[in-house]
């Protein structure tokens, strides 16, 4: 395995394993503590890098646009996805976040003009259907208790998919380091208060305390830079690919660690996703 594939797999592990940490982590902590605490520490952790390579006036310059674009890239969707741990095992989430490429696809048809073509529309009809199998493979009765976890996940990918687009038109060649440090940055000023009014009740566990520094350090921090790395030496479209390793490792370490099961359906269904997934960007490649 060479070094490029190694990164992969490492930064495929650490993003799955964040889906492990938040179910630990949210159930001491609530959602908005959990992720006030992830955004801050790893933004603390990521800004020395970014004032030794020079990027503080880019992002002063760009401030407003990074914190607006920043919501919908971290403090929105980190929220959703710990709200949605609560009751999804850590395996389901990782696999529902696998919808991100679908979402995407959605919101370039009125952000980009694309049109909805046969074979884009199979992929998003094929996602769709995955996240139909999952749901039944649950035991979900399709009410509300069972939907909103669900529609929490669809929820914060959109938020990802809507934030790619505009990221794009509304910070052009500004460097990801850039971006991430200033979201991140700007997701836990937003968040923090909301965190101040929702503490716990408790004095968290160790255990707790511990999730929230892999959380933030390792599944964050570490993996941002991995993944710039990544996009240095293989480019942006080939460090993408990490999207269909990620829900692999979600599910293995929830079997793991947390003794998750894993039925058919719910196979079938993160299948169908990837394959909905893989059809989207054998479209694009086109």
């Amino acid at each position: 395995m060479n070094r490029d594939m190694a990164g992969l797999v490492l930064l495929a592990a650490l993003w799955g394993g964040s889906f492990l940490f938040m179910r630990v982590a949210v159930p001491e902590l609530g959602a908005f503590a959990l992720i006030a605490l992830r955004l801050a520490l790893a933004a603390l952790v990521l800004l020395p890098v970014l004032l030794l390579r020079g990027g503080l006036p880019l992002w002063r310059q760009h401030w407003l646009r990074i914190a607006v674009v920043g919501v919908f890239l971290s403090a929105l969707p980190f929220c959703l996805i710990a709200w949605a741990s609560l009751s999804l095992p850590a395996g389901v989430a990782s696999v529902l976040n696998a919808t991100t490429p679908l979402m995407t696809a959605l919101w370039a048809i009125p952000l980009a003009g694309e049109r909805m073509t046969l074979p884009r529309a199979s992929g998003l009809l094929l996602g769709l259907a995955g996240v139909l199998v999952l749901m039944l493979g649950r035991g979900a009765t399709f009410d509300v208790q069972s939907l909103l976890p669900v529609l929490a996940m669809l929820g914060a990918t959109a938020c990802y998919g809507w934030s790619g687009h505009m990221a794009r038109r509304w910070l052009p060649g500004l460097p990801p380091l850039v971006t991430a440090t200033g979201s991140l940055f700007s997701g836990a000023v937003l968040v923090t208060p909301l965190a101040l009014l929702n503490l716990p009740a408790q004095p968290p566990s160790p255990m707790v305390w511990a999730a929230v520094l892999l959380l933030a350090l390792g599944c964050t921090s570490l993996a941002y830079l991995i993944f710039y790395r990544l996009i240095d030496r293989l480019g942006a479209t080939r460090a993408s690919s990490v999207t269909y390793l990620v829900p692999v490792f979600g599910v293995l370490w929830g079997v793991i660690f947390l003794h998750e099961p894993v039925g058919l359906l719910m196979l079938l269904g993160g299948l169908l996703i990837l394959g909905g997934v893989l059809l989207l960007g054998w479209r694009r490649q086109s």
